[in-house]
């Protein structure tokens, strides 16, 4: 009975870890389907870009937050989906409840645009606004920055979220 007691535990705890990677794989997805607009994550590319005009201002380095890149991925991909670069796509949306269903740490921020042909170019607009620039050198520890293009003008819509 003793050696049965602990089969099954020794496989519930191997099922639950098996669980516990699933569900971490999923949160480290670099591309993400709203629709046919699939967002990619350029949080890797801009974070170099942004902690350079950060550390320009003597503010520190941000690192990827995953939850911040979830929320990027999906602002990104409603935009494209949506034709239409906006922080509020729809009549009940809100931006406190996309981070929350996003895991992202209030207080957050984030940056739009368009047109813009990369994650330089972006970064780029977002430095040369000022709202969006105060976006950037505010007091954040994470970074997470996606694109996605319409499906059928191929125009891409960015999508930066910065929080704790």
């Amino acid at each position: 009975m003793t050696d049965t007691f602990l089969t099954r535990r020794t496989a519930l705890r191997l099922g639950l870890v098996s669980m516990a990677g699933l569900v971490s794989a999923c949160t480290t997805t670099s591309v993400f389907d709203v629709g046919d607009s699939k967002a990619e994550d350029q949080t890797a590319a801009a974070l170099p870009l942004t902690n350079a005009v950060r550390a320009t201002h003597g503010l520190p380095p941000l690192s990827v937050n995953v939850e911040a890149s979830r929320a990027a991925l999906h602002q990104a991909a409603r935009m494209a989906k949506a034709q239409k670069m906006s922080h509020l796509i729809g009549f009940r949306d809100s931006f406190y409840d996309r981070m929350k269903s996003s895991d992202v740490t209030l207080p957050a921020a984030e940056n739009i645009a368009t047109g813009q042909k990369d994650v330089a170019a972006a970064v780029d607009a977002w430095v040369h606004s000022p709202k969006h620039l105060k976006n950037m050198l505010g007091n954040y520890s994470g970074l997470g920055v996606a694109v996605a293009y319409d499906s059928s003008t191929k125009r891409p819509y960015w999508a930066m979220v910065l929080s704790n």
